[in-house]
């Protein structure tokens, strides 16, 4: 099997400078915790998925070049040609090749993002993907769980483009990394890693919602509608 083409390191230095004037400028966005970051080395930061905005946000407010897996439905017109343009991780088919994309950006020592949701909805990660987890396991990378509140509210689409200065919350969790048996092969491992993960990011937006009255909506926002239109 042939290596994956990587995605250039010179896409996020003009696109994350974007994504943070979007943050900062266009919103008010409370950013906690960019010191859980670690500015160099291997990292997957996995945040929970409310809206549209999110990806161009999380981008813009992660304190080093990011690169994120973006489904190919995202693809399209002029946001199709800035994700390109910004050399984001397409997912299409599979996810085979995006996620040995990712395995590769990793191990090169740069940072990974992932919505391990899989998509937009309530963000409140009852249930995410292996993708995350598949690349902690491959890599040996720490893991940063991050929460976003605020940018989609109850009875909103998960298409929402949210109204100038509404105050978001993106809080960076304390990294962690997998603690795996030694033992576990397999499947197995790979379903463990994929808990622990899962709730990592729950513990990070249970302890977030408490610290803002900001909230996440009660709804998937038409996910299902949307998805098949």
């Amino acid at each position: 099997m042939t290596s994956p083409r990587l995605p250039s390191r010179w896409g996020p230095r003009w696109s994350r400078w974007v994504g943070r004037a979007l943050a900062r400028g266009l919103w008010n966005t409370d950013v906690r915790g960019r010191e859980n970051v670690p500015r160099h080395g291997p990292v997957i930061v996995v945040a929970n998925h409310v809206g549209l905005v999110d990806g161009p946000v999380l981008h813009g407010v992660v304190p080093r070049g990011s690169y994120f897996l973006i489904g190919s439905h995202m693809y399209k017109g002029v946001l199709g040609a800035l994700l390109t343009g910004a050399q984001q991780i397409k997912v299409s088919g599979n996810g085979r090749e995006a996620l040995a994309q990712g395995l590769g950006v990793l191990r090169r020592g740069d940072l990974v993002g992932v919505f391990p949701e899989g998509t937009r909805g309530a963000g409140r990660a009852d249930a995410v993907h292996g993708g995350a987890a598949w690349l902690a396991v491959q890599s040996g990378a720490v893991i940063v769980p991050t929460a976003l509140v605020g940018t989609r509210r109850t009875g909103e689409p998960v298409s929402v483009w949210p109204a100038a200065r509404r105050k978001f919350v993106v809080e960076f969790g304390q990294p962690i990394t997998l603690a795996l048996s030694d033992d576990l092969k397999g499947r197995k491992r790979q379903e463990a890693a994929q808990a622990q993960l899962a709730e990592a990011l729950r513990k990070r937006v249970e302890s977030t919602l408490a610290t803002t009255d900001l909230e996440l909506p009660d709804d998937d926002g038409d996910r299902k509608r949307e998805e098949t239109s």
